[in-house]
C-alpha cells in the first residue's frame, strides 16, 4: 500500500527556515517521481517543486531561490529558507501514479510564517 507521511511544519517567524519532510511507504522514493504542492483556504493546491526518477529538478519560479526540493533513501524533503508571510499554507507531498503503481497524497502539514 503506497502511503506518504509529511512532518516538520510548525510556526516560524518571518526570514527563518523549515525543512519538511515526507516519508514514503510502499513503493521505492528513490526512483520515483514526486512532487510538493501547498494549499492556502479558498485557493487551488499549487506546484512548488517536482523531482523526476532521475533526481532532475524543477522548481516554481517564485520560490526557487528559497525552496530546495531533495530526496534521500526513502524521504522527500522541501527546505524551505527565508519565510515569508505569504508562504503560510498546508504543504503536501504527492506520488503521481506511475510505474503500475497507484498515486498519493500525505495528510499534509501546516506552515505558518508569522511574527
Amino acid at each position: 500500500q503506497v502511503q506518504l507521511a509529511e512532518s516538520g511544519g510548525g510556526l516560524v517567524q518571518p526570514g527563518e527556515s523549515l525543512r519538511l519532510s515526507c516519508a514514503g511507504s510502499g513503493f521505492d522514493v528513490r526512483f520515483s517521481a514526486m512532487a510538493w504542492y501547498r494549499q492556502v483556504p479558498g485557493k487551488e493546491r499549487e506546484l512548488l517543486a517536482y523531482i523526476d526518477s532521475l533526481a532532475n529538478t524543477k522548481v516554481l519560479d517564485s520560490v526557487k531561490e528559497r525552496f530546495t526540493i531533495s530526496r534521500d533513501k526513502n524521504t522527500l524533503y522541501l527546505q524551505l529558507n527565508s519565510l515569508r508571510p505569504e508562504d503560510t499554507a498546508v504543504y503536501y507531498c504527492h506520488r503521481p501514479s506511475a510505474g503500475g503503481i497507484p498515486g498519493a497524497w500525505g495528510r499534509g502539514t501546516q506552515v505558518t510564517v508569522s511574527s
